[in-house]
C-alpha cells in the first residue's frame, strides 16, 4: 500500500473517530487513562501523557485554572493555538475539531461577552464531553457544533478567526478543509492553528501505518507543501512557525507501531530526528 491509498481510504474518518471517542469516554466515566497514543487510547492526547513529546506542557496553569479539569484530561492538542493567535474583544472564533472544549473555553474568555466561540467535532462522544465544560465553566457565549472540518456548518464570512490544535492533519481532505475555512472567514479573518508537520521525507512504512495517523504523525503535510495549499486557496501573509521538534524514537514508542519502527535501520531512524514537528501556522484571508 502507498501513501495515495492510505490517503484515499473511507474508513480513515471511523478510525480517528473511534479512537478520540474512547478517549472522550475514559474522561466522562471518570476513569483513569491507560495509556497515551498506544492501542488503548488515541494519540495526540490526554493529560495522563504527562512525558508524551506531543501533548505535554501545552497549558499553563493560569490556563488551566480557568475551564473545568476534564477539558485538560481530554485535551488531543499538540500546541496552544489560543495562546498564540491575538483574539480580539468582540471577535467570532471557530476551532475545527474542538475535541473536550478545551480551546473553545479559552477562547470565550479572550473574547468576552461581546464575541462568541463556535467548536466543530465529528465525534457525540468529545461533543458530550464539551457541552458538559461548557456548563460546568458557565460559559454563555460557546456553541458546539457536530459536523466534519471538510464541511464546516456556518455561513460565508462568518467568522473572524479560525484555530484548530491538531486536527488538520487527521483530514483524509486537507485541501477542502482549507477551502471551508477561506469561505467561512470573514475578508480579512485570519486562520491561527497548531499542527503537526513534517520536514524533509518521511518512510513510506511510517506514512501508511494507522496508528502513526491517529497519531497526527502520518497524515502530517510537509512544510512547503502546507504553506502551497494554503496559498492556492487564496490566502497570504502565510507563516509557519516550529513550536517543537520531536526525537523520532521517543516520538515512535507513543505513536507508530513497533514493527513500522522496526522496518527502519538505525541510520533511517536517527535521520528522522527533527523532521516531524508541532508548528504554528498562520495565515489571512484577503480584505477585499
Amino acid at each position: 500500500m502507498n501513501t495515495n491509498e492510505l490517503i484515499d481510504r473511507e474508513d480513515v474518518r471511523e478510525i480517528v473517530r473511534k479512537k478520540y471517542g474512547e478517549v472522550a469516554l475514559t474522561v466522562l466515566q471518570g476513569k483513569e487513562t491507560s495509556g497515551c497514543c498506544g492501542s488503548d487510547a488515541a494519540c495526540c492526547g490526554g493529560s495522563e501523557c504527562g512525558s508524551d513529546p506531543i501533548t505535554s506542557n501545552l497549558y499553563s496553569d493560569a490556563e488551566a485554572s480557568e475551564i473545568p479539569e476534564d477539558a485538560i484530561l481530554a485535551s488531543l492538542g499538540c500546541g496552544n493555538p489560543t495562546a498564540l493567535a491575538q483574539l480580539n474583544e468582540g471577535e467570532t472564533v471557530l476551532d475545527l475539531g474542538s475535541g473536550g472544549g478545551i480551546d473553545v473555553l479559552l477562547s470565550a474568555r479572550r473574547v468576552g461577552k461581546s464575541g462568541f466561540a463556535y467548536g466543530l467535532d465529528m465525534t457525540d462522544e468529545m461533543l458530550a464531553l464539551a457541552e458538559k465544560n461548557r456548563l460546568e465553566a458557565g460559559a454563555e457565549n460557546v456553541k458546539f457544533l457536530k459536523g466534519h472540518i471538510e464541511e464546516i456548518p456556518l455561513p460565508d464570512n462568518s467568522v473572524d478567526v479560525i484555530i484548530s490544535n491538531c486536527v488538520i492533519n487527521l483530514s483524509v481532505d486537507k485541501d477542502k478543509v482549507l477551502r471551508e475555512a477561506f469561505r467561512v472567514l470573514k475578508p480579512g479573518g485570519r486562520i491561527a492553528v497548531s499542527d503537526v508537520v513534517t520536514e524533509g521525507a518521511i518512510p513510506n512504512s511510517i506514512r501508511i501505518d494507522m496508528e502513526a495517523y491517529v497519531g497526527c504523525v502520518a497524515g502530517a503535510l510537509d512544510m512547503a507543501d502546507y504553506s502551497n495549499k494554503l496559498a492556492a486557496v487564496g490566502f497570504v501573509e502565510i507563516g509557519i512557525e516550529p513550536t517543537r521538534r520531536y526525537e523520532f524514537d521517543s516520538l515512535a514508542t507513543n505513536t507508530v507501531r513497533r514493527d513500522a519502527v522496526d522496518a527502519l535501520s538505525e541510520s533511517e531512524r536517527k535521520s528522522l530526528d527533527g523532521n516531524i514537528l508541532s508548528a504554528f501556522i498562520r495565515a489571512r484571508k484577503p480584505a477585499n
